[in-house]
């Protein structure tokens, strides 16, 4: 018999988690009074994953889920740069969608920890950008 490739694609697994993680959050900031209006938007400059209303405040998440903390907490992989962008995208996300009135705008950071055992762990970090 010859040789047996995997036709698993890691790219798959990590957008497989990456969904998982974004519907957790979603569930969590609802959870908490959040009203989300928007998922996983997309222009040329990039993606927002989750917009959201918490009161009269314009909420934009980055979500980032992991299986382990092996290269630091969720959380940590959103760089300066990262949040540089986000900014630039909530720029162009309101330009799109007329201001909507909101009376501020706040970039938070959902990290959600995918443990091999037990319950996921979630952390919410507001106005980091």
């Amino acid at each position: 018999m010859g040789e047996t490739t995997s036709t698993t694609d890691p790219t798959d697994e990590r957008g497989a988690l990456g969904r998982w993680g974004e519907e957790l959050a979603a569930r969590y900031l609802t959870s908490r009074g959040m009203r989300v209006i928007e998922r996983n938007w997309r222009c040329v400059h990039g993606e927002l994953d989750i917009v959201a209303v918490d009161g009269e405040c314009l909420v934009v998440c980055e979500v980032k889920t992991r299986t382990s903390v092996g290269f630091g907490a969720p959380v940590e992989a959103v760089t300066w740069r990262k949040r540089a962008r986000l900014r630039r995208l909530v720029g162009v996300w309101l330009a799109e969608h007329a201001s909507g009135g909101y009376a501020g705008v706040r970039i938070d950071v959902v990290g959600v920890l995918r443990p091999p055992a037990g319950r996921p762990v979630v952390w919410h970090l507001e106005g980091v950008g």
